[in-house]
Parts: structure tokens; sequence; C-alpha cells
């Protein structure tokens, strides 16, 4: 009669300062209650709640201690059921072993009492009970059937407060909210199905959480839907939500949820998921790492779980990873998704990721490159043709009838120059290992006409700005790429030079240090291949721009240009009518001996290697103009060691 009076003094005590207290204060509300009005634990349940976050364990404890003895006890428990099952299974996952022990036990418990209680209705599930399902989670204890029918009836009053808390802003309902969700699906089992969309709204939302330990009991819950909801049911529900509305969380819940499916049960639907992944709106949604981190997750736990199924969507599944690597901006990811692409070449039965671009190298291109008039610098498409072409090895040679249009097309002078730069960034890394990757099947000589008169020379055009000044660096550097590449016949690269000679020797001028020095380079590989071969008056057309480079900024530069000038001599002695030749030679001697007193003694030595050089060519010539400077030399070392070197040397004339 009294019992009512003494609940408020007591809910004013369970938050007292002193752990013995609050303790003394939760037993004495559990006699109080037991033995006085049950409808007094409406206003206790609220208090209770808040001890399972104390910090001391035998508060928790005694927590557990009083609402297990008023489910088995309580006059009116049946009442209560929904508000007091939630508060016990709370302590399932405390993190003291001896409260979970207690708990466990006085579940355990509730729910034998329970079903003895309800003996006749229970006798059909008693008497015909199914076994443990065999895809049940390891490491799991199932409930006894008691306890999982008292889950399962009072489900629909429980979730909604529950997925409220998940929400919640205070982190410590969060997470024991978010703790407490799988226990009930673990319960539940497949009576979860008629619960899943707001189960599954919840997870969605509470996946974005900053909390760790939120995260992770939300995907524990998806594991549990996966394993005890048909994947026709919740796949429909959460592909349908990334349709709508792509996101980090839905692809982590569909992860977990394809984690916790058995095999057998998913293998049907592996097909659906992996075109749905596939398809732009999820794939390209985003490139933010977190979200390509979860979608990566996804086909992992595909190609896991179905293992040697995954050939049904194999190429669906290399789409995804594809645009992970493309767009992935930490390197940690795209090495994740490279090992996840041999995990599937392995699932597929083949020996490694390049023959599964082998395997699928034409619809990935076709799919690619079906927008590549449209293509910008930040276009996708473009970024998963860049990974194409640079990872898929050997198998780039056999693609050639797909590949080369679209480079023509992309480097075209109209064309975005950010574009541009990239696409001749990663053609001049392929070149440079030309016979692994572009020239595989030897047929890139076939297409050289194209490279060097489609793209090549229109890109090294001079037109004002520095943008267009680094374009024609990337296409200096793509040259000298294919030049030294080995791929190309004598007679070919004598058609290159034919073509582009003249653009090479603009860009001699060009600001970029690296530019010229390329480009001395280049001629210098023109010069050793055509030999005596180049017509007289366009050899003669080279020497001058050369000896400029002569007073470059650069040594670097210096030396380049040296070295050149010593193949075109070179080239001039080969030649048939060196009489053509005099005025153009006597005029570099000249210049040569000027450049001969150079404060830098590594130029000094190059410039001496050339005037020998070309010291067969006229020695008397090179004699008297050595004669008439030498007096003006600062060092006249190197003009005596010439001299002495044209008299030991017999005149080619």
């Amino acid at each position: 009669m009294q019992s009512e009076s003494l609940i408020g003094p007591l809910m004013q005590t369970i938050s007292h300062q002193h752990w013995k207290v609050r303790v003394a204060a939760i037993e004495a509300t559990g006699a109080v209650i037991q033995f006085g009005n049950g409808k007094s634990v409406d206003d206790v349940l609220s208090h209770f709640a808040q001890r399972l976050f104390d910090d001391v364990p035998q508060v928790r404890r005694a927590v557990a201690s009083v609402v297990g003895g008023w489910l088995l006890r309580l006059r009116d428990r049946y009442s209560f059921f929904h508000k007091l099952i939630p508060l016990l299974l709370s302590s399932l996952s405390d993190e003291v072993p001896e409260v979970r022990q207690l708990a466990v036990s006085f579940w355990e418990d509730v729910g034998l009492q329970w079903q003895k209680e309800n003996e006749e209705d229970l006798k059909d599930k008693l008497d015909f009970a199914p076994p443990t399902p065999p895809h049940y989670p390891p490491h799991e204890h199932r409930p006894v059937l008691g306890c999982r029918e008292l889950v399962f009836r009072n489900l629909s009053k429980i979730l909604p407060a529950l997925c409220h808390d998940i929400t919640d802003w205070v982190v410590g309902t969060r997470v024991k909210s978010a703790q407490l969700l799988p226990v009930l699906l673990l319960h539940a089992e497949d009576h979860a199905t008629q619960h899943l969309e707001i189960v599954l709204r919840t997870l969605f939302q509470a996946c974005t959480d900053e909390e760790a330990a939120v995260v992770h009991s939300c995907t524990r819950s998806a594991e549990l839907i996966g394993t005890f909801v048909s994947p026709e049911v919740f796949l429909k529900l959460i592909l349908s939500s990334l349709k709508k509305a792509p996101s980090a969380s839905g692809l982590l819940v569909l992860a977990s949820a394809m984690r916790g499916c058995p095999r057998e049960a998913l293998q049907p639907h592996l097909a659906a998921i992996a075109t749905e992944l596939a398809q732009a709106h999820i794939c390209q949604a985003s490139e933010n790492d977190l979200y390509l981190e979860r979608l990566l997750l996804c086909v992992q736990t595909l190609v896991s779980v179905c293992r040697e199924d995954c050939g049904v969507a194999s190429l669906q599944l290399m789409d995804v990873l594809l645009t992970i690597v493309a767009l992935a901006g930490a390197t940690g990811l795209r090495d994740k998704a490279q090992e996840t692409m041999d995990l599937l070449a392995r699932a597929e039965g083949v020996s490694g990721c390049q023959d599964l671009y082998r395997k699928h190298m034409g619809p990935l291109l076709e799919r690619v490159t079906t927008s590549h008039l449209d293509w910008t610098a930040h276009s996708p498409e473009l970024l998963q043709f860049s990974v194409i072409i640079t990872q898929s090895g050997p198998a780039l040679g056999e693609a050639l009838p797909h590949v080369m249009p679209t480079l023509r097309a992309c480097l075209q002078p109209s064309r975005d120059p950010q574009m541009r730069l990239k696409l001749f960034s990663i053609l001049s890394t392929v070149l440079l290992r030309a016979t692994d990757t572009i020239d595989s099947q030897g047929q890139f000589p076939s297409y050289l006409e194209a490279v060097t008169k489609d793209i090549l020379a229109p890109n090294l055009q001079w037109h004002a700005g520095r943008m267009a000044a680094a374009i024609r660096t990337a296409a200096v550097s793509c040259l000298w790429a294919l030049t030294s590449s080995e791929v190309l016949s004598a007679k070919q690269i004598q058609d290159v030079q034919e073509t582009l000679m003249p653009q090479v020797l603009t860009t001699l001028e060009e600001d970029s240090q690296m530019t010229r020095l390329i480009s001395c380079r280049i001629i210098n590989t023109f010069l050793k291949t055509s030999g005596s071969m180049t017509d007289p008056e366009k050899l003669i057309k080279i020497y001058p721009e050369l000896l400029k480079r002569l007073d470059d900024v650069s040594n670097d530069v210096r030396m380049a240009a040296a070295s050149t000038l010593v193949t075109w001599l070179q080239c001039v002695k080969g030649a048939d009518g060196k009489s053509y030749y005099q005025s153009s030679v006597q005029y570099l001697y000249r210049e040569l001996l000027v450049h001969l007193d150079d404060p830098e003694r590594a130029i000094q030595d190059a410039i001496l290697e050339v005037l020998k050089e070309g010291s067969g060519l006229f020695p008397d010539l090179l004699v008297r103009e050595t004669e008439a400077v030498i007096h003006k030399h600062r060092s006249a070392t190197y003009c005596e060691q010439l001299l002495q070197h044209v008299q030991a040397v017999p005149a080619t004339q």
C-alpha cells in the first residue's frame, strides 16, 4: 500500500555519488515494485536505463539482477515484457564477463519459464522444431525457443524506440542501442523480414556515425539480416535505396548483408548485384575515398562469398574495380583494388589481372570510349581509359583498333588541353616499354603514320600560352619515347624524321629546359639513323639551330647540342659532294672555336670533341681559323691540342 510513496525518494537516491548506495537503491526498488504496485515499473524504467551506463560494474550487475527477477516473478510481467526485455538484453553486451553471464543466465530462465507457461500455444513448434539452420552464425549460441518467441512477439513494440535511440545525440545511447539491435535480430531470425524496412532505414543512417562502435554493431546487424532474410527481399530494398541516393553507408550495409548471406542463396542474384554496382550512377557517384572503399568492400565480399561463381559477373565486377582504381585518391585504395582484381582472377581460374584485362578488353574499351568525343580532363571515362592503357600490359597490343582512334580523336588541338596533357603522359609511359604493352603483337608500326601526322605534328605546332608550351613539352617527350623504344626500324624512324624534323627544330627555342634537351636528343637519334641519307639542303638547316643551343643557360642542353653536332659532322663525312658543305663547316669551325674558350671545363672538352670530329673534313680551313684566334684564347692548350690532332689525322676530302 505504501510502495508508490517510496518510488520518488528511491529514484532521487539511485544517482547517489557512492556506488554502494546506488546498488542498494536499485535492489530496494526491485523489492518495492515486486511486493508493491507493479504499475510503478513505468516510473523507474528510465532511471534503470541510465544505470546501464554506470561506470561501476556492480551497479550494472544490480540492474540486470533486478530486471531479470521482475521478468521471472513480477505479477504483471506480461504487460511489461516489451519494456523490460531491452534492459536485460542490453546487459548481454556488457564489457564485464560477470555481468554478461548473469544476464545470459536470467534470460535463459525467463525464456524457459515463458515456454513452460505457454506450452499449449507452442506445442507445434516444440514438437516439430526445425534444426538449427546450417548457415547459423558461427560462435553464436542459439537462444531457446521461449527467448526467440518472446523477442519476436514484442519486436514491433521495441524496434521503433530502439531505432530512434540509435540516432540519438548522446554517444553512449547510440552505442548501447546499436549493440542491442543485433541481439534482437539474432533472436528474431527470419521473423525480422516484416520489420526489414525500418531496420534498414536505421542502418543506413547509423552507418554514417563517427563512433566506430556504432558502425561495428550496425554492420553486425546487417550481416544477421543477410543470414536470416531472403536475399531477394533485402536486395530489393537495399538496391532500390542505392539507386535513389547512393551513399557510403548504403554500400556498407549491402556488403555486410552479402557477407552474412549463404553462398547458395546469394549466387542466383550475383549478376544482378554486379550489374547494379557497375551502373554509372553508383560506381561513379562520388570520388570520396570512403565511398570508393565501401564500393570496393562490396566487390571483395561478392568475390569472397561466391568464389568461382563470380565468372557470370566478371565483366561487371572488373568494371567496378576499374572505376575504383581510376577515381581513388589514396594509393592504398588503388593497391587494394588491384589485389581484389587478382582475387577475381584466381576465382576465374586465370593467372592474374592482366589475363582478366585480355578477357574483357573489348567490352571494357567499348563501354568507356563510347563518349570519348565529350571527354574533359575530369571525365571518369577518361580516368578509366587511362587505367586500362597503363595496367592492361600485353593485352593493350591486341586492342589497338579500339585504342588508336580514341587517342587520335582526343589529342586534336581543339580538345581540352588538360586532357591532352594526361593522354600524352600515358602514351609516353606505354611507349617506353612498348614491346610489353602497345606493341606486344607487333602491330603498332602500322599506326605510325597516324601517330606522327595526326597526333604529334599538330601538337608540336607553336601556339601562345603556358598550357600550349606544356603540351609541346609533352608531345616532344612522347616523340622521344617513340624514337627510343626500339620498336621502329631505321626506315620507320626516317619516315618520322621526314614528317617531324621541322617541328622538332622549332622546339629547340622553347622556354622549357626539358623540351630543349629532349629535342637535341631526338635530332641526334634522327641523324644517327638517317646518316648520309639526309637531303643536303635539310641537313644544312640543322646545324645553325644546334649552334644556338651552345649558348643555352643549361649545361645539359649545351652538352646534348655538342653531342648532336658530332653526329651531324659524321653525316656530312658520309655524304657525297662535301664541297657543298664547305662554307657551312667553315662557319661552324669559327663558332665552335669561340665556345672552346668557355669557362666550363666540361663544355670545353665537349667542343674539342666536336672540332676533332670535324677536323678531317677541311683541315686547312680549321688550321687557318684556329691560328687566327689562338692568341685571343685564355687557355691556348685546347687550341694546341686541336692543331696536333689535325696534323696527325689525314684529310678525308
